[in-house]
């Protein structure tokens, strides 16, 4: 189980290198003529990172073991790697020196009763609680009418990635389903490569790359991202379109889970809908207890 170090480092590095160009970095393209590869060459690299054309082809080989702080510093440097992937870079460099199986943590799967009563408390903003390969964990009334195309869903535990590429209903539900997919993929990247040896984020990769063409796709690409604030654009099957922004928090105490709110512009369409929203779930809620 878990990943193949070597080559995750290869990929993402190469991967980097290919979508930078001489002019993008400030640097003459050297030896001219037509490019036989897209992106920077080793040497620029190099060049750029502080270090020999041969240290850094051994780099992009796939072997960090050992590699300095500085060094690490320089090549992200060069690269002109975003935070993400600064993070991304330092989770490969832990790899190579401790091995896959040293960094295996467990995955939460439920939150105390603490964080749940919290969730239970935000009534005016739907608010859920996901782990890092994307199980929904726990929510609050509002964040379950929100995402009740998923829920309805048959795959337990609910994941966000196995609703968006495998259920039909997502492409209607994310208007920006692309995009929304892309990012989904991105952070199931990033948790694979912090936390390469949990069977079941290893499962759900391999499931998704099995039965979506789009998914292995995008998952060669080796971008990755950690969300924690953003824009998000729904289509919900009861009251319409809902432009939401949202925020998320780590839970310190609870390593792993990460709890996600949602808000809208004051006074807009959108926060007509989400009121909407509430007393739909109101009622949903008080059939069920009638029905008791």
């Amino acid at each position: 189980m878990g990943i193949d170090v070597r080559k995750e480092i290869q990929d993402f590095l190469s991967s980097r290198r290919a979508r930078l160009t001489p002019d993008q970095v400030g640097m003459p393209s050297f030896g001219g003529g037509v490019r036989r590869v897209p992106g920077l060459r080793r040497h620029e690299v190099a060049m750029l990172a502080g270090v020999s054309v041969d240290y850094y082809t051994r780099l992009e080989r796939g072997t960090l073991k050992g590699v300095s702080d500085s060094v690490l510093d320089g090549l992200a440097a060069a690269l002109r790697l975003d935070d993400d992937e600064r993070t991304h870079l330092w989770d490969l460099a832990r790899l190579a020196n401790a091995g896959v199986k040293t960094m295996h943590r467990n995955v939460p799967t439920r939150v105390r009763p603490g964080v749940q009563q919290l969730l239970d408390a935000i009534t005016g903003a739907p608010a859920w609680v996901r782990n890092e390969r994307g199980d929904v964990v726990a929510t609050n009334e509002l964040g379950r009418a929100l995402y009740s195309p998923m829920f309805a869903g048959p795959g337990r535990p609910v994941n966000t990635a196995r609703f968006t590429f495998l259920d039909p209903a997502a492409l209607e539900f994310y208007p920006d389903w692309a995009q929304t997919a892309r990012e989904a993929v991105a952070v199931l990247r990033a948790a694979a490569v912090a936390n390469p040896c949990e069977p079941g984020l290893v499962t759900l990769v391999g499931e998704l790359s099995t039965r979506s063409e789009e998914f292995r796709t995008w998952w060669a690409a080796h971008d990755v991202r950690s969300h924690r604030t953003g824009r998000k654009r729904i289509h919900h099957p009861v009251v319409g379109t809902l432009d939401l922004t949202y925020e998320a928090l780590d839970l310190v105490a609870d390593p792993g889970l990460t709890m996600f709110s949602y808000g809208t512009e004051p006074a807009s369409e959108s926060e007509r809908n989400l009121a909407l929203l509430g007393t739909w779930a109101a009622t949903e809620r008080s059939e069920r207890s009638a029905a008791v």
